[in-house]
C-alpha cells in the first residue's frame, strides 16, 4: 500500500498542550507543510473525548500540564485503543531520562524535546502519519476480508443445508406432497439437541445432516412406499431397508456431517426397548443423534398427512408420545420434549403443510403403530 503527500496532509491531528503560545506555533508549523485538518487545545481534560470524537491520526502532546498531565491523558487514550495503538508524539520541555522513557512506557511512538527543530518535528509528524495511516488501511482491509470471509462462509452453509434438504426432499416427495416434513423435523432435532446438552456446533450439525434421514426411501418401489393399506411381512422387510440403504448412500467419507447424517439414517428407527430396526439396538447403544431424530421424526410425521392416513391432532399425537417413553424412546428425551412443548409446537406450526389446516379427523393406522410411524 502506498500513501500519498495529499492522504498524510489531510490526516486529522490533535495538539495537546496548555500553553496556547505553543498550540498556535504548531498550527502554523503544521499549516505552512500543507496540513489541512489540525485541531489544537489547551485544556487537557478534553483530549479523550475530543479523540473520540475528532478521531485523530495523530496527537501531538505536551506532558508537563496541570490538572491532568500527558501521563494520564494517555492513559485514557488506551481505553479507546484496546483493538490499536496510541498514536502520540510527546512535544516536551522536559530533557530527563525520566520523563522520556516513561512516556515511551505510557504509549507515546515518538518523543522530541522543546525548542524542536521544525523540519525535524514535520519530518517526525509525516513518519509517524505514515505509519499510523497504512496501519488504518491494514486494518480496514482485514475487516473487509473478515467480512467477506464470514458472508461466504455463510453463503456456504446456507447453500449446504439447502442441498441437503433438497436431497432429503428427494425421498420425502415420493410420500409427502410438500417436503415440509424434512425441515420442521430438523429443526426440531437441533431445538431437542441443544435441550438435551449439544454444543452450538453439535446442535447445527444436527440441523444440517438430519434432513437425510429417510434418504434411503428413494430405494424403496413405489408399491410399498405409497401403499395405502397394511404392509405385508415381505413388505415391511422391504420397507425397513430404507435405513440400510439410507446409510449406504451417505457412507464412505470421513467428514463429521457425512457421519452423523449416516448414524442417523441407520438408527431413527432404533427403540429404547430394542424392538426397533434394522439391528435392535437398545437403550444407550443407540447413537444420541438417532434418539433424538426419533422422537422428532415420529411427532412430525404423526401430526403430518401421508398417502396412508389423515393427519393426527396435536392431542392424539402427544398421547402417542408419552406412550412411548421407555419403549419406544429415551425417556431422558421425551422428558425434555414434554418440558419444553411449547418450543416444538411452535416449529410446528411455522412450517404447515396446506393440507394441515385445522385437522380434527382422526384415522389410526395400524401401519403407523407398528412401524414407530415415518
Amino acid at each position: 500500500m502506498i500513501l500519498s503527500e495529499n492522504e498524510i496532509q489531510d490526516a486529522r491531528i490533535l495538539i495537546v498542550d496548555d500553553q496556547q503560545t505553543n498550540v498556535d506555533l504548531l498550527e502554523q508549523i503544521l499549516s505552512q507543510a500543507g496540513f489541512t485538518s489540525v485541531l489544537g487545545i489547551t485544556d487537557s481534560t478534553e483530549a479523550v473525548s475530543l479523540y473520540h470524537a475528532f478521531k485523530p491520526a495523530l496527537v501531538l502532546l505536551d506532558i508537563n500540564m496541570p490538572v491532568m498531565d500527558g501521563f494520564e491523558v494517555m492513559e485514557g487514550l488506551k481505553s479507546l485503543e484496546e483493538d490499536s495503538y496510541t498514536p502520540v508524539l510527546v512535544l516536551t520541555a522536559m530533557q530527563d531520562e525520566e520523563t522520556r522513557l516513561r512516556s515511551l512506557q505510557s504509549g507515546a511512538q515518538d518523543f522530541l524535546t522543546k525548542p524542536f527543530n521544525t523540519v525535524e518535528v514535520i519530518t517526525r509528524i509525516k513518519n509517524m502519519l505514515r505509519i499510523r495511516l497504512l496501519h488504518q488501511k491494514v486494518a480496514q482491509h482485514n475487516a473487509t476480508l473478515e467480512r467477506t470471509v464470514r458472508e461466504r462462509t455463510w453463503e456456504l452453509y446456507e447453500t449446504r443445508l439447502e442441498i441437503v434438504q433438497r436431497l432429503g426432499q428427494a425421498a420425502e416427495y415420493r410420500d409427502n406432497e410438500t417436503g415440509n416434513h424434512i425441515i420442521r423435523m430438523s429443526k426440531m432435532c437441533m431445538q431437542l439437541g441443544q435441550l438435551a446438552g449439544m454444543n452450538r456446533d453439535q446442535a447445527e450439525l444436527l440441523l444440517q445432516t438430519s434432513p437425510m434421514h429417510d434418504v434411503g426411501k428413494i430405494g424403496i418401489p413405489d408399491a410399498i412406499l405409497l401403499k395405502p393399506g397394511k404392509l405385508s411381512n415381505e413388505e415391511w422387510v422391504t420397507m425397513k431397508q430404507h435405513t440400510v440403504i439410507g446409510a449406504r448412500l451417505l457412507d464412505g467419507h470421513s467428514s463429521e456431517m457425512m457421519l452423523m447424517a449416516k448414524s442417523i439414517a441407520l438408527s431413527h428407527h432404533e427403540k429404547w426397548d430394542g424392538t426397533g430396526y434394522p439391528y435392535g439396538l437398545k437403550g444407550v447403544d443407540i447413537p444420541l443423534v438417532g434418539r433424538i431424530a426419533a422422537v422428532a421424526d415420529v411427532f412430525d410425521a404423526l401430526t403430518s398427512s401421508r398417502p396412508y392416513k389423515e393427519p393426527y391432532p396435536v392431542e392424539k399425537a402427544l398421547e402417542i408420545i408419552k406412550s412411548g417413553r421407555s419403549t419406544h424412546f429415551d425417556p431422558e428425551l421425551i422428558d425434555i420434549f414434554f418440558l419444553h412443548l411449547d418450543d416444538f409446537i411452535a416449529i410446528k406450526e411455522s412450517l404447515l403443510d396446506e393440507n394441515q389446516q385445522n385437522v380434527t379427523k382422526v384415522v389410526l393406522s395400524e401401519r403407523d403403530l407398528e412401524a414407530g410411524v415415518g
